[in-house]
């Protein structure tokens, strides 16, 4: 749980100012962020570069965001970016495979990547003297991958390998999993982004080599340094590194589909071998997250149900109710339309069925009926200090632009969204739960353990 600091602890804590605003009794002052000054320009041949100079420590963090996730995944070819994903990490023309660990690793850094419904981004931080190998590796990897056939088959085997660890024998992996599928009816969303082993297994080699020569591009790809160096200097290498890539002459595939409104609430039943509990989640449809008039609130509204022991979630269904061991909420923004999802995991001897009623009666309590205002702020105080504590490391501004820039439409988005946040009202809550939450169909999803399931057929 994070602790709730109060605004003056915050500002001792970072550096930050206040502006004194008039306000309603117990509301917190605005605070005055100063902006991340970032830089950005585009090459030729259409690769995205944000830059941020920061001398605040002796580090550099590269990361590579291309514009492509598992809604882009081939029909009937699941898990595909999450493939592409454990393959950037092999050999390339001029590097062995896993030589990121040494270029990262062996200096004091660190390598990572992840992949996302839009998104699959690669990301390091390393001592700033550093910078260029990096730059080198990550072009290269982009320009001269190996995608053969020992590369595919050795990566679709560990990709297989996570799929057991965490969907088959994860308790409740499957109820996650289930979620998108069962929330969607048109958008690709609909399909996980671990995808499936029988579709990677009907995978061929043929169509990793498309899938790469499709959406591994620079036209494709957003470059974000953030960290230790001097801007000319970073520019100069971008320039030699990236901007000989050549752009390919074809289009790149975009998603079209619109998911349509609900027209009425339905209903699932998903089981499970390993679960020894039932458990319940419900989704909404929520719009995306270029829609920050009504994304944060949301945010705001998720927050106040699930976020910390203290949320009422937790208090009506674990504590009081004691109907559940786990609950929780959460406004999952995405390019194209999000979800709203309200989740319980019951308790020994309960049934999803009063979990179900709980959630709705907290939902509509909250989407009705006034809002303390400490509440309020103790809530946006949270989400504000985990935003903050995030953007004093390189690795963190990176990260925070790359979300404002591909998901939330805008990198300007990284400096008005935490204004947008302070300004949450009470009104703003209720109008956003009552428009995508009380107010719109759900789908609700039964998760049973196979012999409870057996039994309720009977």
């Amino acid at each position: 749980m994070t602790k709730h600091l109060r605004p003056a602890t915050v500002l001792a804590s970072l550096g930050l100012f206040v502006i004194a605003m008039a306000s309603p009794p117990l509301a917190a002052a605005e605070l005055s962020i100063p902006p991340i000054q970032y830089h950005q320009r585009t090459l030729p041949n259409g690769l995205q570069v944000i830059s941020v100079e920061d001398h605040a420590s002796p580090n550099v963090a590269v990361q590579v965001w291309y514009h492509v996730g598992s809604k882009d995944d081939p029909q009937g070819r699941s898990g595909f970016a999450h493939l592409f994903e454990h393959l950037m990490f092999k050999s390339t023309k001029h590097m062995h495979a896993e030589q990121f660990d040494r270029l990262t690793e062996d200096v004091g850094g660190a390598n990572n990547a992840s992949t996302g419904d839009d998104v699959t981004n690669y990301f390091e931080v390393v001592p700033s003297n550093h910078l260029q190998t990096l730059l080198w590796a990550e072009a290269e990897r982009l320009s001269n991958l190996n995608v053969d056939e020992a590369n595919f088959k050795s990566e679709r085997a560990v990709v297989e390998e996570e799929y057991r660890q965490s969907v088959l024998a994860n308790p409740y992996g499957k109820l996650f999993n289930a979620i998108d599928p069962k929330s969607y009816t048109v958008h690709p969303y609909k399909r996980p982004t671990i995808g499936s082993i029988e579709d990677l297994e009907a995978a061929s080699l043929q169509n990793v080599i498309d899938f790469h020569g499709t959406f591994y591009r620079p036209d494709n790809a957003t470059l974000i340094v953030a960290g230790d160096f001097d801007t000319r200097q970073l520019d100069a290498w971008i320039d030699s590194y990236f901007g000989w890539i050549p752009k390919p002459a074809t289009p790149i595939p975009q998603v079209t589909a619109q998911e349509p409104k609900r027209k009425k609430n339905l209903r699932y039943t998903v089981t499970s071998e390993t679960a020894p509990l039932p458990a319940v989640a419900i989704t909404w449809l929520i719009p995306p997250a270029s829609d920050s008039a009504d994304t944060i609130p949301l945010q705001v509204a998720a927050a106040l149900l699930a976020q910390g022991d203290s949320s009422r979630l937790y208090q009506s269904l674990v504590y009081r109710h004691q109907v559940a061991q786990q609950a929780g909420a959460d406004a999952d923004g995405r390019v194209g339309p999000g979800l709203f999802t309200a989740y319980a995991i019951l308790a020994s001897g309960h049934q999803p069925a009063e979990a179900e009623k709980l959630l709705h009666e907290e939902i509509i309590w909250l989407a009705t009926q006034p809002i303390p205002a400490a509440e309020l702020d103790k809530v946006k105080t949270q989400l504000l200090t985990d935003e903050l504590k995030q953007r004093q490391t390189a690795q963190g501004q990176a990260f925070a632009l790359g979300q404002a820039s591909l998901i939330d439409g805008n990198p300007e988005h990284v400096n008005t969204d935490l204004a947008a946040l302070q300004k949450v009202t009470e009104q703003d809550v209720h109008r956003v739960l009552q428009k995508y939450v009380t107010g719109a169909h759900s789908v609700t999803i039964d998760y049973l353990p196979q012999a409870a399931a057996k039994g309720a057929a009977k």
